[in-house]
């Protein structure tokens, strides 16, 4: 077929230009450590932040969950698919958050998915920062909204663009989702001035925040808690429960009015299995250990300056980053797989990023540390970089 040797002369480019990407069997759990083709690495590219994924209370709370439930829920929220573990865990997301009512998705993708394409259509806006997930992107192209992308975290330029499609009445509903912390630079995006703009314009604001729940703000509430603001009024709030939560799925907070819309008419809610209950009790388990546990954090906090004062010691160069992702910017793809593959042959798991995941000649080694990495790790870490950035 002709467009079968089209197909593979894309892969051909593909791997010509250093971008060709291979799967890898994990053996471990993705703990400090991991298990990989035979050989024990340290992890630093684990969204695992707060070390939770192992921990004997999620395991027990699964498996507890797994024997009165079973494997899995085998239908829908809406069919039979939500248990009362369900409804416990929206309950409590909720709470902790400082929102009216939450409610569960299967993934991230999913969720960031579901808020653009409910809500919007070809008569409304949707304004975007230049560096949000794909998945958000996704959303803006299935919602049919007008999207207006804003340069990264400038929210004087995000206000332009409400205000100007405000002055020319060009929008109906008007939307700004942002990342909280940004996936792959660690950045907090300047949500108290976003907020207050969306306010003046008449926007929702909502913030994707995959990275921050369970690890900024007091107590871990996320993002929006960093800037004394909540998912309510005209904000609504996503969270994933498969990062620092160390369990699997997500959710979308807010008030009761957008949470019901999503539930009678978010298709990626609707027409998917619950998540299995096993899953639920674990991050309902996890989000109880976000206050019993709070040296969790503290400990990471720590690993985070440590690893930033060794490097720029080494004279490895550093973002402005202060969450656990902490991005080396290398450039060039073909350099950063090099490097990649130089730290594990020094028993360090860190992967190169290339692009479309970033920018062109943005490609980079996100470095991702967790709770329970040692002092010792992450001088190890820093002396394995700085002998594979070495000229």
């Amino acid at each position: 077929m002709p467009w079968r040797n089209e197909i593979l002369k894309q892969h051909s480019d593909r791997k010509a230009d250093d971008l060709w990407r291979d799967l890898r069997s994990i053996e471990s759990s993705p703990d400090r450590t991991i298990d990989v083709d035979g050989k024990s690495l340290l992890n630093f590219c684990s969204n695992n932040y707060l070390s939770l994924a192992s921990h004997p209370e999620l395991i027990t709370a699964a498996q507890a969950a797994t024997q009165k439930y079973g494997a899995s829920t085998t239908a829908s929220h809406l069919i039979a698919g939500h248990t009362e573990i369900h409804q416990r865990l929206e309950e409590t997301i909720a709470h902790f958050v400082g929102a009216e009512k939450a409610v569960l998705f299967s993934t991230g993708y999913m969720a960031n998915l579901a808020v653009p394409t409910t809500f919007l259509g070809r008569h409304d806006l949707l304004v975007e920062d230049r560096l949000n997930h794909a998945s958000i992107i996704d959303a803006a192209k299935m919602s049919d909204a007008k999207l207006r992308r804003y340069h990264h975290c400038n929210a004087a330029a995000a206000g332009k663009i409400l205000a100007k499609t405000e002055s020319e009445n060009t929008a109906q509903r008007k939307m700004l989702v942002t990342d909280g912390v940004f996936s792959m630079d660690g950045d907090l995006a300047p949500l108290d001035a976003l907020h207050q703009i969306c306010k003046d314009h008449n926007a929702v604001l909502v913030v994707d925040d995959a990275h921050g729940f369970g690890l900024v703000g007091p107590s871990g509430r996320g993002s929006l808690s960093s800037f004394d603001l909540a998912p309510n009024g005209n904000t609504m709030m996503l969270g994933t429960l498969s990062k620092a939560v160390g369990s699997f799925g997500a959710f979308v907070a807010g008030d009761a009015v957008y949470i019901d819309t999503l539930i009678q008419h978010a298709r990626p809610f609707i027409y998917t299995t619950a998540l299995p209950a096993s899953v639920a009790a674990a991050s309902l388990a996890a989000i109880g250990l976000f206050k019993s546990e709070a040296w969790r954090r503290e400990k990471l906090n720590d690993n985070i300056q440590q690893f930033r004062k060794l490097a720029n010691a080494a004279g490895i160069t550093t973002t402005d980053s202060t969450t656990p992702i902490q991005p080396i910017i290398v450039g060039d793809s073909a350099a950063a797989l090099e490097i990649s593959a130089q730290l594990k042959e020094q028993g360090i798991m860190a992967i190169a990023i290339r692009p479309p995941t970033v920018p062109v000649d943005q490609a980079r080694i996100r470095i991702t540390l967790m709770t329970n990495h040692t002092a010792d790790d992450i001088e190890q870490l820093v002396t394995a970089l700085a002998g594979a950035l070495a000229p």
